[in-house]
């Protein structure tokens, strides 16, 4: 009788490990692609920084440009609010050149050049 309960308990022991077998391997998957989804998280966030800080810096550059030319030359607000929208439309390019939607100029000129 001893016998027989120690074959039943084997037979659930090893029916528990792979169990237990068959959820630690659905746990690395989870934590693998819950990894994988956490750096490209990290990535895209990066982009949208890189992106931002791009458009900002254009802009920034455009206003104290005109606002120099305005100190400098007495021209009143119109070189400020003139270097402002070019600045404006320097990051907008910045930024769809980094994204892809416009290609650079070196790559428009090989295309004309075939």
């Amino acid at each position: 009788m001893a016998e027989d309960g120690q074959e039943d308990l084997e037979e659930r022991r090893k029916r528990l490990a792979n169990e237990l077998g068959a959820l630690r391997k659905g746990q690395d998957g989870e934590s693998g692609k819950k990894a994988e989804t956490s750096a490209n998280d990290r990535r895209e966030m990066s982009k949208g920084l890189k992106l931002s800080s791009e458009f900002m810096a254009a802009i920034f550059v455009g206003f104290m440009i005109g606002f120099l030319l305005d100190k400098f030359a007495g021209t009143g607000p119109w070189g400020m609010i003139g270097f402002l929208l070019l600045g404006f439309g320097a990051g907008v390019l910045n930024v769809l050149r980094s994204v892809g939607y416009v290609a650079e100029p070196e790559d428009r000129l090989k295309k004309d050049g075939k």
